[in-house]
């Protein structure tokens, strides 16, 4: 018994389907593992220096555990507005898309402000003593990448001023919502060790 297929090449299919993962998805892939590998030596040095000290952190080092815990939470939520947006690209749903993109980048943005008012308020400095050279190095490295993040998803929004998308933008998505995933599971880490490890 054979099925009928409908040979209309205008027909438009209702979600993009890859036979294989595309090579943008893995050369990113690869590229954080090299990014993993960075951010653990940054991991082993706090800790190092961790296991030297009596107080974890030094006394006279006020963080606001609080504040930060709240942009920890609106930074983790930003991965789920991320990945429904590739969800939507993924279903040809290209315009609910572009608004989830532009909420993750607000949210993404908000996090960075806070780590600048932690940057400009925070009583110990880069300078002060061990705990503050590695607060400020790891913090700002990861700010760093968040920014990078959200330069990626701007020209995501570029990409899609279009009506119809090209057959490279579902990989695009797929690829910064990797790194955008890997940005907040490394922030994770870096605020239960900086914040809530004593």
């Amino acid at each position: 018994m054979s099925q009928a297929i409908p040979l209309d090449s205008s027909a438009k299919p209702e979600k993009i389907v890859h036979d294989r993962p595309p090579m943008l998805a893995i050369g990113v892939m690869i590229w954080l593992g090299s990014e993993l590998m960075f951010f653990s030596g940054l991991f082993a040095a706090l800790f190092t220096i961790r296991a030297h000290l009596v107080s974890w952190p030094p006394a006279g080092t006020k963080l606001d555990t609080l504040q930060s815990g709240i942009f920890t939470i609106i930074l983790v939520a930003s991965s789920f507005t991320m990945q429904w947006a590739v969800w939507l690209v993924e279903h040809r749903r290209r315009k609910e898309a572009r608004r989830w993109i532009i909420a993750t980048i607000i949210m993404g943005a908000l996090f960075v402000s806070n780590q600048a008012y932690e940057w400009i308020h925070l009583t110990t400095r880069w300078y002060t003593n061990a705990y503050g050279s590695v607060f400020y190095i790891t913090t700002g490295l990861h700010g760093l990448h968040v920014i990078i993040g959200l330069v990626a998803m701007s020209f995501l929004l570029v990409r899609m001023k279009g009506q119809t998308g090209d057959p490279g933008e579902l990989a695009a998505f797929q690829g910064v919502s990797y790194y955008w995933h890997f940005v907040d599971v490394v922030w994770v880490g870096l605020y239960s060790a900086l914040f809530l490890l004593k």
